[in-house]
């Protein structure tokens, strides 16, 4: 009897150990996924994207569609990067980190070479490709007629509710978001994320990230995106990177995390 008992302790020993190597992998990869997303979003063109269209059209909608293509980007470059977890750890734990490190650098060069107010032409450069969609929608709804679910309150055609959310709004923000997202720096790091941490942890983590960042720019519109200092985010952006990068140095590549 005392031979079994024995016996039984350790295997209770290492389950426990692995749920917590399980929750500390995963709040590890939740904690890097938020971090470099809100780093790379803020400022971004998803982030102007976000913020000009909440001023003009309905938030709730806008932030629909954008929180849908970013949602959508996200478990792509998760499933993306999860998929050479087929090559051996430790060929992807230091590609990656070599990759983050390269990211960390050119984003600090980036930012110390950009001046105070950068951040405005890309601003501009939304506004003009919105404005043109804009124009190709009211050519769409004088097509249509007055029946377009836009068009306001004297349609004649019964609105209903799930209208709202397929509205050609909805669709010019998700897909504005969405190919503006697609090659984007936060796109490459989700992919980098996922090949050497926890797949859940950098999905919802990359998930929440994007919603407090879009949730941020269709709250505030046009104020905060005029106040952010790109320079700033981008500084700050290329030091968390490097961090990232520096900590591979303490951290073995199959101690899980």
């Amino acid at each position: 009897l005392q031979k079994g008992s024995s016996l039984v302790a350790p295997v209770h020993i290492v389950s426990e150990e692995s749920a917590d190597k399980t929750n500390l992998g995963f709040i590890h990869a939740f904690v890097a996924a938020i971090s470099v997303i809100i780093v790379s979003e803020l400022g971004d063109k998803t982030f102007f994207i976000a913020a000009i269209m909440a001023m003009r059209y309905n938030r709730l909608t806008v932030l629909a569609g954008a929180m849908l293509a970013l949602g959508l980007m996200t478990c792509l470059s998760v499933l993306f990067g999860y998929a050479t977890t087929v090559i051996p750890r430790v060929y992807t734990y230091y590609v990656s980190t070599a990759l983050f490190a390269i990211f960390g650098i050119r984003m600090l060069r980036e930012g110390l070479k950009m001046s105070p107010d950068e951040g405005q032409e890309e601003l501009e450069e939304v506004q003009a490709e919105i404005k043109k969609k804009d124009e190709e929608l009211q050519r769409t709804k004088l097509l249509n007629g007055p029946g377009d679910v836009e068009s306001g309150p004297g349609t004649a055609i019964p609105q209903k509710k799930w209208l709202h959310f397929i509205s050609p709004i909805f669709v010019q923000a998700f897909t504005l978001t969405f190919l503006a997202e697609w090659g984007d720096r936060s796109q490459l790091t989700t992919i980098v994320l996922a090949a050497r941490e926890d797949p859940y942890g950098v999905a919802v983590g990359g998930t929440v990230g994007h919603c407090l960042c879009t949730g941020l720019a269709v709250i505030g519109g046009r104020m905060i995106a005029q106040k952010i200092s790109v320079r700033t985010v981008t500084i700050i952006g290329g030091i968390v990177f490097l961090a990232f990068a520096f900590s591979a140095l303490f951290i073995s590549p199959d101690s899980g995390f």
